[in-house]
């Protein structure tokens, strides 16, 4: 079986494919999928050097969102509503490789509608962003809402969510290139350039002087943000993919009488699993009548050139979701 197999922590642009890896044997509670595409993140190149909360004991495979096919050699669990067959995305250690074993709690089916390429970014991205515009953020239709470093993997779907919310939604990024892209696939009503000086004013122009009522952050840009929130906004910290954590000053927190919370979804299974259903039952009633589509960025990495894809994605050269295909679709079975 082909995997990247993490020996020794390492960056992962200096390790190899393996091509003989163990294949994975399933006990009772889980389910063997064949992969077909599988997300890349950040966290994963972290993860690889030791780095990251998550630390598998040596040596482990890297990868944790997928798409892809249930093994006709799978076991099914008692009471799990999956079969040999069945095209589903979710998350376990071990993604990038030819076939992963999941916890069932883990998996879901993926729309008719999605490729396994566009299901491959679903698991972890996308109830992120629904969470944390909805349920931290209390977005309201009609609100104004910031979302920097829009034209990332978390980005992108962040501003469909908040389109499909009724939102108005200003899109900030560092190239002019990240910005027509979002404006091509995200559909943003306004585009700012935030490596420009002052680009708070032009925010508050747009918006009339009023400033954001919500400001949605994965890069860690907070603080500059801070002088473009309108009064009792609401600023969400998703991330710090600018790979510094910032000091905020409080005393704007007080003055202009605004929130500052966060989004740890992954901390939801533990902390209140009970919100995870819903979560993704609204991502889905979203995503299968099409009101909003996952974008991947277009070159499509096989898995022999993974470590491309993830030097690509931890150095900012790319746009959307970045996938790497494991599998090629398989053809259409035709009806007798």
């Amino acid at each position: 079986m082909r995997a990247f197999v993490i020996k020794q922590l390492s960056h992962p642009s200096k390790i190899e494919l393996t091509r003989d890896a163990p294949e994975p044997k399933p006990d009772p509670s889980q389910v063997l999928v064949d992969v077909y595409s599988a997300g890349l993140n950040f966290f994963d190149i972290l993860q690889a050097q030791g780095k990251y909360q998550i630390r598998p004991e040596l040596p482990f495979v890297l990868g944790s969102e997928f798409a892809g096919i249930v093994s006709k050699d799978s076991a099914i669990p008692l009471g799990c509503s999956f079969k040999p067959g069945d095209r589903v995305f979710g998350l376990a250690q071990g993604a990038y490789a030819d076939q992963v074993l999941v916890d069932p709690r883990q998996l879901l089916h993926l729309p008719k509608n999605l490729t396994f390429d566009q299901g491959s970014g679903l698991f972890i991205t996308w109830p992120t962003n629904y969470e944390g515009l909805v349920g931290r953020a209390r977005l309201q239709e009609g609100e104004w809402v910031l979302i920097t470093a829009a034209a990332g993997g978390i980005g992108m779907s962040a501003v469909q969510i908040a389109k499909a919310l009724g939102a108005k939604v200003i899109a900030a990024a560092g190239s002019q290139a990240k910005l027509d892209a979002v404006r091509k696939h995200a559909g943003a009503d306004h585009l700012i350039d935030y490596t420009k000086p002052g680009w708070q004013k032009e925010v508050l122009k747009i918006t009339g002087g009023h400033g954001v009522d919500v400001v949605y952050d994965p890069v860690g840009l907070i603080q500059d943000s801070l002088k473009c929130i309108a009064w009792k906004g609401r600023a969400v910290v998703v991330g710090f993919a600018g790979g510094k954590i910032e000091q905020l000053p409080l005393n704007l927190v007080l003055l202009k009488n605004i929130e500052i919370t966060g989004i740890h979804w992954g901390a939801y299974t533990i902390k209140e699993p009970e919100r995870i259903p819903s979560v993704y039952k609204a991502i889905l009633g979203m995503l299968q009548p099409g009101k909003v589509t996952p974008v991947i960025y277009p070159e499509v990495y096989p898995l022999e050139r993974l470590t491309e894809g993830l030097v690509a994605l931890e150095n900012r050269k790319t746009w959307g979701k970045v996938v790497v295909r494991v599998k090629d679709e398989p053809a259409p079975t035709a009806k007798l």
